[in-house]
């Protein structure tokens, strides 16, 4: 008797053509790709006013940061601009400065048309900083325990440039410490006189050191602290006389500026050429103070050089 055999069901499925994806649609081929963010969308994001980027080693400082450093680069110690009431705040005692000719202003003597009158700048620049009235501010206040008439210059202020009411207000300030015995400072910064005034301005450079002469007839310390520019003018009169002249670092201190030095003399500068170090190792300045120690050193200083003398 054949016996039935049973076929074992197999669970493997027989081959089959491969399966054909069917190529995908144009509407199907469409990615989405994220907005680019145009530059005005990304300021939105960063609001102005809180980051400064360090020009000396690019760093980004956080503004409050950069005050609370008196405008110094944590970083690479790149001292940045500082404005003369900014200065004057971080130097003298709380409330003890007292301002000397605040109103004074200039006038346009003679005229001066070109571009833009003198007198339209003038307003320009008194409409931008309402604390100032010209590039200088001077009064009396004190340093430590030392008594002093003191004089800030301003470079936001028509470059620093020495017209004939900056000449005015210093010549002021140092007859001022001259009657009452005390040392005078004066901070400088400066592209140098006012071409504005012409020969007016010139004649400050000799009113200035004539006050200085009797200043020092009284044998009465006179400390010139030279930052960063110095030039022209200024350089070549008040700011150079001092019993003792100090700078900030890295301060561009000269009459001319380089290039046109070496225009003139067609010759390559020295390298550091009207910095600070450079002058300080051939002579003209007696030392180099960080902005954060001058306060501190300017207290040294003082207390050196008055001495003994009973102060009014």
């Amino acid at each position: 008797m054949a016996t039935k055999v049973l076929k074992r069901k197999s669970f493997v499925t027989d081959p089959v053509d491969p399966a054909v994806t069917p190529p995908p649609t144009a509407s199907e081929t469409t990615f989405l790709t994220k907005p680019k963010l145009s530059s005005k969308s990304r300021k939105r994001e960063m609001p102005e006013g809180l980051w400064t980027k360090c020009p000396k080693c690019d760093a980004l400082i956080y503004d409050k940061e950069l005050d609370d450093n008196l405008k110094v680069c944590s970083k690479c110690q790149h001292h940045f601009p500082i404005g003369a009431r900014e200065r004057i705040h971080s130097l003298v005692e709380t409330c003890s400065f007292e301002e000397i000719d605040a109103q004074m202003e200039s006038v346009d003597i003679l005229k001066f048309t070109g571009a833009a009158s003198y007198a339209a700048k003038l307003a320009a620049y008194r409409k931008k900083s309402s604390l100032l009235q010209d590039a200088v501010v001077t009064g009396l206040g004190k340093i430590g325990n030392h008594r002093v008439a003191l004089g800030v210059m301003d470079f936001a202020f028509l470059g620093g440039s020495m017209g004939s009411v900056v000449g005015e207000k210093l010549t002021r300030l140092i007859e001022a410490g001259t009657d009452r015995g005390i040392p005078v400072i004066i901070i400088s910064t400066s592209g140098g006189a006012r071409m504005y005034e012409g020969m007016f301005s010139l004649m400050q450079m000799a009113k200035t050191c004539g006050a200085l002469g009797y200043h020092a007839k009284q044998k009465l310390p006179y400390i010139s602290v030279l930052t960063n520019p110095t030039y022209a003018g200024v350089i070549a009169s008040f700011a150079t006389v001092g019993d003792l002249i100090l700078a900030e670092p890295e301060a561009m201190i000269g009459f001319a500026g380089p290039r046109v030095i070496k225009d003139t003399t067609q010759a390559e500068l020295p390298e550091g050429f009207q910095t600070s170090e450079f002058l300080q190792q051939y002579g003209l300045i007696d030392a180099i103070v960080p902005r954060q120690e001058m306060k501190n050193r300017l207290i040294y200083f003082l207390d050196f050089m008055t001495s003994g003398r009973q102060v009014a």
